[in-house]
């Protein structure tokens, strides 16, 4: 069984499926070993403009793997317990980071629990979607560990507020789809049956832009997330801007508003 699995669902869109539903889709070596590996290889894939990532079974990710099982962690091996856990962490801390610093877009599909680093996962997406029974929890503070984990002290403060982090992260309740949209933790808040094809219908928004456009609005709008100033943010905006007029979509996008049709963007 492949832990992890891709699929092209539509031109230029990949879904990435946590496929480990008798653990709960957890974070065994295996599934973050295959999660960094297809983010490494869509970091250089022109074929793919958009990520879904979603989870198989009852739901997207319950986090650490409370069983033992699952493989081993081979870069850990001859190290006593405090050098082994500290491996692993910054093994799971490289594939979120590969899923974050992806240049293409990434848009989690969430259904059942997102929970620890199920939802440290969603919160390294750029987008996310959730269905009716889908649910996020800080856990790391119910396993007598801290709430700090995987970015969700640098995510979920930028997300949902640092006073709403506060709460979440210090009782480790569970947070429904809708508080969760409440909140601004998800995007949208849908039907189980419309989870993917809405997953799918913003994949096709982002794809209708220009692959300059698509790329360092990302990039930019991360980048600036820890912008020290407004000056420096906008400092950057201009240096793209100058760089984006020589891809010549901008003229491409002036002669299709007055041809009335849909530009053709050219690629970088």
């Amino acid at each position: 069984m492949t832990v992890v699995e891709r699929e092209m669902v539509a031109d230029g869109v990949l879904q990435v499926t946590l496929n480990d539903p008798e653990s709960y889709n957890s974070l065994t070596p295996a599934l973050a070993e295959g999660l960094f590996e297809v983010f490494a290889d869509v970091r250089h894939a022109r074929d793919i403009g958009v990520v879904i990532l979603t989870g198989a079974g009852r739901g997207f990710c319950a986090g650490a793997n409370m069983t033992g099982t699952g493989g081993e962690l081979p870069r850990a091996d001859g190290r006593g317990p405090v050098g082994y856990i500290h491996e692993y962490q910054e093994y799971l801390m490289d594939m979120v980071l590969a899923i974050h610093e992806s240049p293409k877009p990434v848009i989690a599909a969430v259904h059942g629990a997102a929970v620890g680093g199920g939802l440290a996962i969603a919160q390294h997406c750029d987008l996310r979607v959730a269905s009716e029974d889908a649910f996020f929890a800080a856990h790391f503070i119910r396993v007598g560990l801290s709430s700090c984990d995987l970015g969700t002290s640098y995510w979920l403060p930028r997300l949902v507020g640092p006073t709403m982090a506060a709460e979440l992260m210090l009782t480790g309740r569970r947070v429904s789809a809708a508080e969760a949209r409440e909140i601004g933790l998800v995007n949208r808040v849908v039907a189980r049956d419309d989870l993917l094809p809405t997953a799918r219908d913003l994949a096709g928004q982002i794809l209708e832009n220009s692959e300059f456009g698509v790329r360092f609005t990302k990039v930019g709008m991360w980048a600036n997330l820890d912008a020290p100033g407004l000056r420096h943010a906008m400092q950057l905006e201009n240096r793209t801007q100058v760089l984006g007029t020589f891809t010549g979509n901008m003229t491409e996008a002036a002669r299709a508003f007055r041809d009335k049709r849909t530009p053709e963007w050219k690629p970088m």
